[in-house]
């Protein structure tokens, strides 16, 4: 790595952000787990040095089940990063959640299967999630956005689906009734290492659709999908920028404690 400082944020979403680098360089990454989804791509945001990952790869290879979600959290650790951002599209429970909502949510429930979940398939290793975010991250998010006239929903659950498919009209009006207010495919096990490896996890949720189910005739379309989020990419974008920049040098949470006092198999990263 030539670059001065080594990261010590990380950002987690699609392509796109990483051209908002300045004098960006290609880290390759090798973790015990595979490769990740692709090389890291770090540059300075504010003076500060950001190291930014595209969740699907570059050309968007990877459906949401094929992801290596632990060589990507791995790797940002590998390379100094302890706090992550981690923009998300979603599909809104919630009729007054539009599309061009952005929401920061406060928890999460999985309905995933067969993906690898958990670094620690040997050894009695159980991280607290009771509170799947970082608190600081969280916080930032919302002060930066309010600072800057950027309407965001504080607090909401994002239920992970295992995709590549849409929901159901049955399954979304399901997830509604248990009060969840976001569906997505990307937040788990994205979430929970992150929390293995003591790292700060913010996720920005983008509102892309309103999921089928909420009104008669409502389906969701992956065109729509695109669309809507390209048109409002840029504000995610700058949001982001503003946050990278107010996120405190030593945030004063406790993810970066998670694992103190348990016998690790391993060291992390």
């Amino acid at each position: 790595m030539t670059t001065q400082a080594r990261p010590d944020v990380g950002i987690i979403g699609g392509t796109g952000f990483y051209t908002l680098l300045a004098e960006s360089e290609q880290i390759t990454v090798d973790t015990p787990f595979g490769p990740p989804s692709g090389p890291l791509t770090v540059g300075e945001v504010g003076g500060r040095t950001v190291a930014f990952l595209a969740r699907h790869g570059a050309d968007h290879r990877f459906p949401p089940h094929k992801i290596n979600y632990r060589a990507n959290i791995w790797a940002l650790r590998a390379v100094g990063v302890r706090q992550v951002l981690a923009p998300c599209a979603v599909g809104s429970l919630l009729p007054e959640l539009g599309p061009g909502s952005l929401v920061v949510p406060d928890q999460i429930v999985d309905r995933t299967s067969g993906r690898h979940r958990t670094y620690y398939d040997s050894g009695a290793v159980h991280v607290s999630f009771a509170d799947p975010y970082c608190p600081v991250g969280r916080e930032t998010v919302l002060k930066t956005a309010h600072e800057h006239g950027n309407p965001v929903t504080d607090g909401g659950t994002t239920v992970v689906i295992d995709g590549p498919r849409f929901s159901s009209r049955a399954e979304s009006r399901w997830y509604a009734r248990q009060g969840w207010s976001l569906v997505n495919m990307t937040g788990q096990p994205e979430a929970s290492l992150a929390r293995e490896l003591a790292l700060c996890y913010t996720s920005i949720a983008l509102v892309t659709d309103l999921d089928a189910g909420l009104a008669p005739g409502d389906e969701v379309q992956q065109q729509d999908v695109f669309q809507v989020f390209a048109e409002n990419v840029e504000r995610l974008q700058a949001l982001l920028l503003r946050v990278v920049d107010a996120l405190p040098r030593k945030p004063a949470c406790r993810c970066g404690a998670v694992l103190d006092g348990i016998d690790l198999p391993f060291e992390p990263a």
